[in-house]
């Protein structure tokens, strides 16, 4: 139609419009008054008042709440609306059904009660009509009460349920009705015109730009049939009838509409190429007013010029009506009557309708009559041949776009003018309006994503897989990749931004939400509707050519690109600042993170992995995602669900109805990489549902045939599946249940992928969703499916074990039948599959219930560690080893630390334990020291270390069960933990039995030694008696000095009585030297020669030990030269350090024996000797090829050394235990209780303070040595520096960070070649130095004797109330008391009580006198000392406790020698987070010689080689080898 012959019409209109409401214009107003009051009262039925102003959006509607776990059926018109909605989001058919829930017992009840009241019971009620509503009603009252966005989604989603769309909504909220463009905008259909159907082409385009006839149906007057059934029954294919429209035979049809009049609905058909099945061979719009055209003449109007044709339906005329009908003269569209004959009227209207026949050009064939003979489905053909004939002579054409023009004319209100809608497309227009082709814009607007991405993606893979490294160095090769991705990502910096691209900035940037919303949604369209037409000229220029798909794929352009643009440039910009080519404060895009978060809030995907490049750009997605984790305020515990499946299987569709989502399903271009999508959670279900959102990611389909022919297809989704499914909590697996060949492919790369995630620890819940299962009874009939499909997953699973190494269980089955109820374009979607999604969705919603209560989920900041650290590891080709998370590492190192808490409590606990096992038996006389003493001690030992361990491993079960994150993921290592707790206690077991062995042995013979001793005290004592008496028998008072002159002739004449008899003297060395010999009996003739010339051990040990060549096998190093060229002197090296390191450790076994001040024993040279025999049997040591001659030698050295020592700490034993020696030591004391007797001085006092000096100062001083080691550990472990000593990596840091401040080569040089001892020095030195500083050791000593000083204390008190009690009594009690706590010497004691006739309460009352001096004498003792000396006199020494807690199991890699960092002592596999050059361990390259620089952890994702001992000499990959 011609632009002047249509404004001419619709002028006509409007004058006829003006002219037929001047009369009335009071009526009018009146008439939108009772509308707008008849809407304001449905809004208040329907409880949607609150969203008349403040419109409902679409993320209140997406929102999960605790309805989503329930199917219920709405009781109240307040439940319609949101029964609605969320039945429309799962594409339900029976969204639009408005029918209450009926009480069917309440009815039956009422029904009684009428009997027995003698009422009628059957009567006629309405109710069931008053208390429901018109669906359309609902359907006007939830759009008007929706923002733009919302009316779209529930228009798009209409559409594909096949309903009827609101076209012009009626005037209620405001005067004028609305055209709905915008909310159509979004939906787009396809379709196969006739013309394309011998070629299988179809066409695929938006709905409000497809031009088509309109054929209109309105109602002139009251009608006792239904048009809008009719138009059903005409719309719907053979043997599948289906409701577009809303009729009065359906529920709640029958209720009469009370705003709904006045609204024009839309349908339409399209074709499906099938000639004998189409009813048209067009597209065909069909648009139904509802309600008389006489009280809604503007929307008849309106319908009249936008037409091809209209169809009035009608049962009789009047004048009015004829004459209202008469102003249609002139109008170019055909006007069709539908006259039902129902009453006498039919005579009359036909005369009214031959007088219009002239005016308005009708022919015989534009009357339908329709009377009660009429065969229904006759008339419905007749009907459909009058719309083919119209559509087949060329009818008028027009899109919504070109009605919306008419509508503004004619003064109706369209959606999309708002302000800014319209500010917002003129923005998108800007942009897009110049592309034309796709290919050349996204080189020119984009250009930081093509070839620039590719290589650089290209880069960091082979950053990770070294697969082009050639005969390059490793970290060489490393270092120019490096360069190389520096060089592009300053070439990407050097692009400056294009105008396309600032616009679009500036668009998602800087305008309000709504606007931005907006211009978001043009710019989709725009480019959605450019792709959709060079989709078309692709597929009709490559048609049947398979680089169809590559091009579909290289040619797509969606407003993802622009974002991921964006992030390119924000990534250049932020890796110019880290490499300080740019100044923080020239940054220019610090602020699109900000602005991507804020997209995410509102509901827009935003992309992951890059489809397109299989890259995920690292630094953005994290700066975005913490950015909303921000901007959420820290609350963002989220779930992660994904789907992954083979592609064009309805992924994309299954998402959106389940989440009422806007993934892109239709627009040719299918999801490419994988993005994500925030669901939020409603509050009062963040709780129930342990999460504050859901995160949903979309991913690309498997087996995608752009990809099928590239050489690493398989690799390719193989990432992606490890990708996905370790980072979600719930994977759903699509398949399409009608290729089985695919299925099983699919099967192959999930099953990898959670083996994968098995191995790590993530563990999600996967739901195998089978697609396209129509059959009612599919679940029983796919039992055998079922099986089929389980014994395939376990025949996977062994498959790839072989590869992965693991196995895994099987998983939860979904069957849904297909999508479209019937064949597309016209099926709806089919009512099983909405019932199945949401069933699926019920139990997802009820299972996150009940994992939140086990574990908790990530929040953002977990997650991007997550994302970082599995894509570092899938980037890698061995994944397992490459897989280093960091949320898996602070998991494990926590348990570490609690682990080294629990170990250190055990071992203190034994400590304590044995110590006060070792005082009691120093206290035991020989009659308690029986012979089973050793045996209820071990028996006692056996209870306490399985108590402890117990508490270990409750402890280990609490820590597993206390909700702590993360723990799901180093679930794996319980087992590792839990053996060695097993370990400690075996290792427990051995020191408690060893110490109390050694105590028992040492006590007897102490006891030999105190026996002896006691026999002389006594004689000693009796002659003391004698003296005194002769000496008070002398007539005149003897002076001091005579008194001394007696006593000392008395004590000379006693001691030349007494016949000693000493201790038994030993040649220790002797005996050692026998035991070598036993040692080496089995050895052969030349050791035993070997043995015999070496001479006596006293001579040996003295000067260094010295390498000599025959130490060195000549045939092994000759074997070990040609298979891995080492060089003689280079095993000679090691041979050294292995006899150093022994050496050492014999040296710090004999000074521990020796600095305990007891008898030799045996057993210490059979300990000795095992030392160095476990040693020279590992087999590192056995590789060395050391001959026996080195083993004599070494044995010879070692134990010379120690013979000379042990000799003299026997000699000492002696003399300190001399009979006479002891005897002279207690002289004093004897005679000042001489002296004191015979002046007949009150000796109470004297006695008092020689027990305090004597007796109790040295048990005291034993008392804090012992237990200060303990105390020192605990209190650097509870200390802040803690943390150097919490695990072992923290220690390793904290080493190599000191070893960095010093800067000194030597002390490298000791760390690398001497670990062991280095640690230990180190830790000695940094304990002596914070004791230096902070000179709080003394606060130590000064607890530790306080604590025991209270109990002394005790002890004293409850002492001297009694009565009648000897001081010799009290002694005895005194000492049972704190026989756990103390040793008092018996020599000192006797002392104390010869003579002692003081009274108890006095003696006590003294003691505790002097108790505060000696605490004082105590500590000025201990503060006069230097810290080393402290330390050394310690029975149990701190560093060693500590170098325990961070040596571990003390393996190294073979490598570069990198001490092991796994918690306990018992793990199945060692690792070191960082690793060092290979050539700290004397590696060299075999061709030069030279020491290698590469590092471990580059050499393993390398394709190298390496050889050692361990391979025999052969050549084995670095990646395939574990430790």
């Amino acid at each position: 139609m011609s632009t002047a012959i249509r404004t001419g019409i619709v002028g006509y209109w409007c004058s006829l419009w003006e002219y037929l409401t001047s009369e009335s214009h009071e009526n009018l107003i009146f008439f939108f008054t009772e509308k707008n009051k008849a809407f304001q009262g449905l809004l208040s039925k329907l409880n949607l008042q609150e969203y008349q102003s403040t419109k409902l959006r679409l993320q209140d509607v997406l929102e999960i709440g605790s309805e989503s776990t329930e199917n219920w059926t709405p009781q109240m018109l307040g439940d319609l609306p949101w029964h609605f909605l969320r039945k429309l989001m799962a594409l339900n058919g029976t969204a639009r059904n408005t029918s209450l829930g009926h009480r069917a017992c309440d009815d039956e009840g009422s029904s009684e009660e009428a009997q027995i009241a003698g009422e009628d019971v059957f009567t006629f009620n309405d109710t069931d009509i008053r208390e429901s509503l018109h669906p359309l009603d609902v359907l006007c009252a939830v759009l008007l009460c929706s923002d733009s966005f919302l009316q779209q989604e529930i228009l798009s989603r209409m559409s594909m349920c096949q309903f009827a769309l609101p076209l012009l909504l009626p005037a209620l909220d405001i005067p004028k009705c609305t055209l709905m463009l915008w909310a159509m905008r979004d939906i787009v259909r396809k379709w196969r015109p006739h013309s394309l159907a011998e070629s299988r082409g179809f066409r695929e385009e938006s709905l409000v730009l497809t031009s088509m006839p309109t054929i209109s149906f309105v109602q002139l007057g009251s009608c006792s049939f239904s048009k809008s059934k009719l138009l059903n029954d005409v719309l719907s294919p053979s043997q599948q009838h289906h409701d577009f429209f809303i009729h009065r035979d359906m529920e709640s049809g029958n209720v009469p509409r009370e705003i709904a009049d006045g609204l024009v609905e839309i349908s339409w058909y399209f074709p499906g190429g099938r000639e004998n099945l189409d009813l048209f061979p067009e597209p065909v719009a069909v648009t139904n007013l509802r309600g008389d055209i006489e009280s809604h003449w503007l929307q008849f109007s309106f319908l009249t010029v936008v037409s091809s044709a209209v169809f009035i339906v009608t049962e009789s005329m009047s004048e009015r009506q004829y004459t209202l009908l008469s102003f249609l003269q002139g109008s170019a569209t055909k006007y069709y009557f539908i006259l039902n004959c129902k009453n006498g009227n039919s005579k009359e209207t036909l005369e009214f309708l031959n007088k219009l026949a002239p005016v308005l050009n009708l022919s015989k064939s534009q009357l339908l009559v329709k009377d009660s003979n009429t065969n229904n489905a006759g008339f419905v053909q007749k009907l459909k041949s009058a719309i083919k004939s119209i559509t087949s002579s060329t009818p008028k054409r027009m899109n919504l776009e070109a009605m919306a023009v008419t509508a503004r004319e004619l003064g109706i209100q369209v959606d999309e003018d708002r302000k800014e809608c319209q500010s917002a497309s003129k923005r998108a227009r800007e942009i897009t309006v110049e592309i034309k082709d796709l290919a050349k814009c996204k080189r020119e607007m984009l250009r930081l994503q093509g070839d620039l991405w590719e290589k650089l993606a290209k880069v960091e893979k082979e950053l990770c897989r070294m697969r082009k490294q050639g005969e390059t160095a490793t970290e060489d090769y490393k270092c120019q990749l490096r360069e190389k991705q520096l060089d592009l990502r300053r070439q990407q910096n050097q692009c400056d931004l294009t105008d396309g691209l600032i616009k679009f900035i500036n668009g998602i940037g800087q305008l309000p939400s709504m606007e931005k919303h907006y211009f978001l949604k043009w710019m989709k369209f725009s480019l959605d509707h450019i792709a959709r037409e060079n989709l078309f000229k692709l597929r009709d220029r490559y048609k049947g050519k398979t680089m169809l798909d590559k091009l579909i794929s290289t040619t797509s352009l969606g407003t993802e690109h622009f974002m991921r643009e964006l992030g390119q440039f924000y990534e250049a910009e932020c890796s110019m600042v880290k490499e300080a080519d740019k100044a923080e404060c020239q940054r220019q895009f610090i602020h699109l993170p900000g602005i991507a978060a804020d997209l995410m809030l509102e509901g827009f995907p935003m992309e992951l992995l890059d489809g397109d490049s299989s890259n995920i750009p690292l630094q953005w997605v994290t700066d975005v995602l913490t950015e909303l984790h921000a901007k959420l305020g820290g609350r963002s515990r989220m779930l992660v669900l994904t789907v992954l499946g083979v592609q064009s299987t309805g992924k994309s569709t299954l998402l959106n109805t389940m989440f009422g989502l806007q993934l892109a399903v239709s627009n040719g271009r299918c999801t490419r990489g994988a993005f994500m999508m925030l669901i939020k959670v409603a509050e009062n279900f963040q709780q129930d549902l342990g999460c504050d959102f859901i995160l949903v990611i979309d991913t690309e389909g498997l087996k995608a045939p752009e990809l099928a022919l590239l050489e690493d297809s398989y690799q390719h989704d193989n990432e992606l599946a490890t990708l996905v499914i370790g980072l979600s909590d719930i994977a759903i697996i699509n398949m399409a249940m009608e290729n089985a060949t695919e299925m099983k492919d699919v099967l192959q790369i999930v099953v990898h992928a959670f083996l994968r995630m098995e191995e790590i620890g993530q563990k999600p819940n996967c739901q195998f969703v089978h697609q396209n299962v129509s059959d009612v009874s599919a679940h029983d009939q796919n039992m055998r499916d079922r099986k089929h499909l389980l014994e395939q997953l376990n025949e996977m699973t062994k498959a790839a074990a072989r590869i992965e190494k693991q196995c895994k269980k099987k998983k939860h089955n979904w069957y849904i039948p297909g999508l479209w109820h019937g064949v597309p374009p016209m099926a709806p979607v089919n009512m099983g599959y909405s019932e199945s999604v949401c069933e699926l969705k019920k139990y997802l919603i009820d299972f996150i219930k009940k994992r939140s209560r086990d574990r908790a989920p990530k929040d953002i900041p977990q997650f991007v560690k997550w994302v970082e650290s599995l894509w570092n590891a899938v980037k890698h080709e061995n994944f397992i080893f490459s897989f280093r998370n960091s949320l898996v590492a602070e998991a494990y190192n926590q348990l570490s630390m609690k682990y080294s808490e629990w170990e250190w409590h055990f071992r203190k606990e034994i400590y304590l334990w044995v110590s006060e096992k070792e005082t009691v038996i120093q206290n035991q006389t020989s009659e308690k020291l029986q012979a089973d003493a050793l045996s209820m001690l071990e028996n006692e030992a056996q209870e306490k270390l399985q108590h402890e361990k117990q508490k270990v491993l409750d402890n280990l079960q609490d820590y597993f069960e206390s909700g702590v994150s993360n723990l799901h993921l180093i679930e794996k290592y319980r087992e590792d933990f839990i053996r060695s707790a097993t370990c400690l206690r075996n290792e427990l077991e051995s020191y408690s039995e060893n110490k109390c062995e050694e105590a028992i042995r040492i006590r007897k013979g102490q006891l030999m030694a105190e026996n002896i001793q006691t026999s002389y005290m006594q004689i000693i004592e009796g002659k003391v008696d004698r003296v005194l008496d002769e000496c008070r028998n002398k007539k005149h008072k003897l002076e001091h000095e005579e008194l001394k002159l007696e006593f000392e002739n008395m004590w000379r004449e006693t001691l030349s009585e007494l016949k000693f008899s000493s201790l038994q003297k030993r040649e220790i060395y002797r005996e050692m030297e026998s035991q070598l010999r036993k040692d080496l009996a089995n050895r052969g003739s030349a050791v035993r020669q070997k043995l015999q010339e070496s001479g006596s051990l006293l001579f040996h040990g003295i000067k260094n030990f010295k390498m000599k060549k025959e130490y060195l096998d000549s045939a092994w190093i000759k074997t070990m030269k040609k298979l891995l060229f080492i060089e003689e002197c280079e095993t000679a090296v090691h041979i050294e350090e292995l006899a150093k390191s022994l050496i050492d450790e014999g040296k710090r076994y004999t000074e521990e024996k020796v600095n305990s001040r007891v008898d030799y024993d045996e057993i210490y040279c059979r300990e000795l000797l095992n030392i160095i025999n476990k040693r020279l049997q590992d087999e590192d040591v056995k590789k060395l090829g050391t001959t026996a001659c080195f083993e004599v030698d070494l044995k010879i050295h070692i134990l010379g050394e120690a013979s000379w020592r042990f000799q003299k700490m026997h000699k000492d034993f002696i003399k300190q235990n001399d009979p006479q020696c002891r005897l002279e030591k207690l002289k004093p004391q004897y005679f000042s209780t001489f002296t004191d007797l015979y002046l007949e001085k009150d000796e109470n006092q004297t006695r008092a303070r020689d027990f305090c000096d004597q007796c109790l100062k040295p048990a005291l001083v034993v008392y804090i040595n012992k237990r200060l080691g303990i105390e020192i550990v605990d209190d650097i472990l509870n200390k802040a520096e803690s943390i150097e000593y919490g695990n072992r990596t923290f220690f390793q840091f904290t080493v190599q960070k000191k070893l960095l401040e010093e800067m000194n080569f030597d002390n490298y040089v000791k760390y690398i070649k001497n670990y062991d001892n280095f640690v230990k020095t180190w830790i000695q030195r940094r304990m002596v130095d914070h004791y230096r500083e902070t000179k709080c050791l003394g606060e130590l000593e000064k607890n530790i004797l306080s604590t025991i000083v209270k109990k002394v204390r005790e002890v004293l008190e409850g002492s001297k109330n009694e009565k009648n009690t000897t001081v010799l009594a009290f002694l005895n009690n005194f000492c049972e008391a704190l026989q756990q706590d103390l040793v008092i010497s018996k020599d000192n004691l006797l002392g104390i009580q010869f003579k002692n006739t003081a009274k108890t309460g006095q003696f006590c009352a003294n003691i505790q006198t002097f108790l505060l001096d000696l605490e004082q004498e105590i500590l000025s003792q201990f503060g006069g000392l230097d810290v080393h000396t402290k330390l050394s006199n310690l029975p149990l020494k701190p560093q060693d406790e500590i170098f325990k807690r961070v040596f571990g199991c003390g393996k190294q890699c073979p490598f570069c020698k990198v001490p092991c960092e796994a918690g306990g002592s018992d793990h199945k596999e060692h690792f070191a987070s960082v690793h060092r050059p290979q050539g700290l361990c004397s590696y060299r390259y075999l061709d030069t010689q030279k020491l290698v620089y590469d590092i471990c952890s580059s050499e393993v994702v390398s394709e190298n080689s390496f050889q050692n001992s361990d391979t025999k000499g052969k050549l084995h990959p670095y990646k395939d080898y574990r430790v």
